[in-house]
This record gives structure tokens, sequence and C-alpha cells, in this order.
């Protein structure tokens, strides 16, 4: 039996259901989200009072965003790790290390990106 998936602006709207669910689900349970989600408004509201081109408020809010982008697929990571099993495994510990891995690092291009911006004013 083949499963009939949705097409066209359905599954876009069904889609959009999907992450506002997600999202929802972030903001109420995870700390992480919720202190870089509002670091992210702090620091997007500031950025509207420095004087620099658009490309660079751009390139300053995309680098936040790329933060939560990447605490998302660590959450993924997370969830899907404790669904298979809670015990302690070497690689579901190696799964989630290098899942908090990838947000340091997407941290680290957030402040340089913020740092030789501002370092330019």
């Amino acid at each position: 039996m083949t499963i009939q998936k949705h097409k066209g602006a359905k599954r876009i709207f069904l889609a959009l259901i999907n992450s506002l669910q997600g999202f929802k689900w972030l903001i109420k349970n995870e700390t992480a989200f919720q202190q870089e989600l509002i670091l992210i408004l702090v620091l997007s509201g500031t950025s509207c009072f420095l004087d620099i081109s658009l490309l660079l408020h751009l390139l300053l809010i995309v680098s936040l965003l790329f933060v939560l982008l990447v605490e998302v697929i660590n959450t993924a990571v997370e969830a899907t790790i404790d669904r298979i099993g809670l015990e302690h495994h070497s690689l579901s510990g190696l799964a989630k290390d290098l899942g908090s891995l990838a947000v340091l690092i997407s941290l680290a291009i957030a402040i340089a990106t913020w740092g030789v911006v501002l370092w330019e004013l």
C-alpha cells in the first residue's frame, strides 16, 4: 500500500503547520533555543541602530539565524537518539556531542561575524 502525499499549496500549508508546531515545542521545552531566540531578538533589534549597509545588516541577522538552524537540527538529533533508547551507548553519546559541537561552531561563526562588523565601525 502506498501512502498518498499531499501536493501543491496543500503540501506547503501542511508543512507550515508542522513547522509552527515544532517552533512552539522548541519555545516551550528547549531552554537553549529559548536563550538563543532571546539573544537573536535583542541583537537583531540592536543591529537596527548600527550605521551599516543593508548587506551587513543581513549578514548579522543571517549569522544569528544560522545558530537557531543548527540548534533545531541538534534538538532533532537528540530527540531521535532519545526515541531509540535512553540507555547509554557510545554512538548515541557521540551523536549528541557532535550536535553540541555544531551549535558551538555556529555560535563562533556568529560571534566572529558580529565582531568583524563591529570592529569595522
